[in-house]
Formats: C-alpha cells, structure tokens, sequence
C-alpha cells in the first residue's frame, strides 16, 4: 500500500492557497501596525493564542492516544502529529508579541497596579524577566515532548518486527504518561501568565482547567475536519469506518462537555461567592454586547454540538460529523475573543478588522506549514498492529 498521487496534488493545491492568505493577512498587520500599534498586538494575541493551542491541544490528544490506545487514534495520528510540529514555527511567530509587552498587559508598566492587594504578588511573580523565562520553559517543554514523540513514532515505522514495534509503543505510553502531567502544568501556568495576566485584579483556580479543555476541543474538531476532508483519499479510505468514526465522534462529545462543565463551574463560583474583586470579570463580559457573544457560545459551542454529538447516526457519517467539527472550530475562535478582548474593552463590544485578518493570517501560514508537514510522512502509520484490524473493518 503506497501513498496515491491524488492525496499529494491535493494537499499541494490547498497548500498554496493558504500559504497565500497567509502571506496576503501578514502584509495587511503590518498596514495595521502602522495605523495602530496597541490595536495589532491586541489583535495579533488573539489570533496567536488561539493556533498556538491548536498545536498544543493536538499534543495532548496525542499523548491521550499513546496512553490509552484504541483504533480511533490510528485515524488521526499523522494528522495530530503533523500539527505537533508546527511549534517551532508558533515559537517564532511569538517574536512581535515580545515588543507588545507593555501594550498588552497592565502590570508590565511601572506603577499601574501599585497599592492594589495584588501588588505583592505582582513584584514576586508578575515580572518581566521571570515572565520571560516561564514562556520559554513551556516551548521547551512542549518541543520536547514534540520532538521524542514524533522520532519515536517515525521510528516505529522503520520496522515490521513485532516485539521491536511493542517495545517503541510501551516507550511512546511512558513518555506520553509523564507528559500528560507536564502539559497539565505547563498549559495551566500558561494560561495564567498569558491570559488571565490580562486582567491582574482577577483570579480564578479554575481558569487553566478552562484553557485546557477547549484547546481539546479546538484539536479534536481540526482532527476530525481534515479527517473528513481527506476520508474518500488512500489510504485513510482504507481504513475508515462508522465505527471508528463514531470513536472521534463520542471523544469530541466528551471534550465539549468537559469545557461546558469547565465553564459553568467557574461561573457557579463566582455567582455563588458574589464578590466585588470575582465579579468584575463576568460584569465586563455581560453587557454591551459581549453577552450576546457568551449566548453565542452557549449555543452554538455547547448545546447545539451537544444534541447532535448524542445521536449515533451523525457520529457515524463523517460529512455530518465534519460540519459539527467545523462549526466548534470556528466557534472556539470567538471563545478565544470573549476570554482575551474584553480586558481592553470592558464597556463595549468591539471588533476591528485586524481582529478578523490576524487569525486569518496566522492561520493560513499554520495550515500551509501542517500540508507541508502532513506530506513528509504516510498518513496512516502502517506498522501498527492495530491497523490490519481496522482494515478488514474498513
């Protein structure tokens, strides 16, 4: 079994185009820089925050996939990986928010949050050089991960030797058990320091727990987007079935319902506790339009995917299944706008047309490098044992 020439003409042709829009958005910030430097790292943050989890979240179910097995994961186990080696390039691409620093976050200019019961903590923890070397431990610690897990796995496929292939796959579960707990710790503090940072005055324990399951559920939807946008393609043709999609179809329930369950215990909380310096967050994202964008969410990233995703019968087609995916991919966007964008506007809904082109842009060049990447390797691994099973079923 090879790979078929309709699979790479495929990927070359799309390729180019996002590789264009990538380019095209990028020449439009840097118009938008000019204009209005504050507005463009705000913009910019949004849009890098939002594909950087992305590859991060495919890092995660990667690792979930080694750890726990199940034939689900040989469907988007290239596309996964593909997506994890794209963090070098969102480590460099984290290069012009370094210069937005002061722009971005009140506690980086002297003075503003002085005399504010945060304030001692701010001196020990809110610091720039410590803040610095926080960021570059995660992409440390997320490269790694990266790294080990895609050469091990590469390796896997250099061999029809059974024993030697259940050797590397008890070697990728160790990594990947150890690293679940890394990327646990790595993303929570992450989130704090990029994004909950934006507003200092405000804290919640549960807010990296928050982060987490929706950048499940950002990757599970790619994963199962592309899966479907290459399922009539060999060999992924080959090996698909209703039942394995249906797999994908009750994972991406289960991460929808853990970022509905995330978020409404976070809100449970401080309505309960009804406290002026807890309040202050959700009263910025409760009026002048930004409510209507939470009801958004509610709906269309939690409720409706939600009945749907209950039904058998749409888990099993991967069209169906593929519009779903699409719709909490998209939505997951604006989730990412409702968290970061109220901190610079709490009065007033606000959108400006860099908060459109930047995740555009950034996008386009993400999706261009992950065809390039997606096209270096088989797209199904085919030394793993489990992949003759899904074959015959297939």
């Amino acid at each position: 079994m090879t790979e078929n020439t309709a699979l790479r003409s495929r990927l070359n042709r799309w390729q180019w185009l996002a590789l264009l829009v990538g380019l095209g958005g990028g020449l439009l910030c840097v118009l938008g820089y000019g204009q209005n430097p504050t507005q463009f790292f705000r913009s910019y943050l949004m849009a890098y925050l939002f594909w950087l989890w992305v590859s991060v979240g495919c890092l995660a179910i990667l690792m979930l996939h080694h750890l726990v097995g199940g034939a689900w994961g040989v469907l988007i186990r290239r596309l996964l990986e593909a997506g994890t080696r794209l963090l070098p390039l969102m480590a460099v691409l984290a290069v012009p928010l370094v210069f937005g620093v002061h722009d971005l976050y009140v506690w980086a200019r002297p003075g503003e949050v002085e005399g504010h019961e945060t304030a001692q903590f701010r001196q020990v923890y809110l610091q720039l050089p410590f803040f610095w070397w926080r960021a570059g431990f995660y992409f440390v610690a997320w490269l790694a991960l990266a790294y080990f897990l895609n050469r091990w796995s590469h390796q896997q496929e250099q061999t029809q030797d059974a024993a030697v292939v259940r050797s590397r796959r008890r070697r990728l579960a160790l990594l990947s058990g150890g690293g679940m707990v890394l990327y646990g710790l790595t993303v929570t503090f992450a989130a704090v320091d990029w994004m909950m940072s934006l507003e200092p005055h405000w804290f919640s324990t549960i807010y990296g727990f928050l982060v987490i399951s929706g950048q499940l559920v950002a990757a599970m939807a790619f994963a199962i987007g592309m899966t479907g946008w290459l399922a009539n393609v060999e060999p992924l043709a080959s090996v698909m079935s209703p039942g394995y999609v249906n797999d994908l179809g009750n994972l991406l329930l289960a991460f929808v319902m853990l970022w509905a369950y995330c978020a409404f215990s976070q809100f449970l909380i401080m309505w309960s506790g009804n406290l002026p310096e807890e309040i202050q967050w959700y009263l910025h994202r409760s009026h002048g339009g930004w409510n209507w964008l939470r009801l958004l969410l509610l709906l269309f990233h939690f409720a409706v995917p939600f009945f749907l995703l209950l039904s058998r019968g749409i888990k099993g087609q991967v069209w169906f299944l593929s519009w779903v995916a699409a719709t909490l991919f998209v939505m997951h966007v604006l989730d990412i706008y409702w968290l970061v964008m109220p901190a610079f506007f709490p009065e007033q809904l606000h959108v400006h047309w860099l908060d459109i082109v930047a995740p555009l842009s950034l996008g386009g060049l993400w999706l261009a490098v992950w065809m390039w990447q997606l096209k270096r390797r088989s797209l199904v691994p085919f030394h793993e044992p489990r992949l003759q099973e899904m074959m015959q079923h297939g």
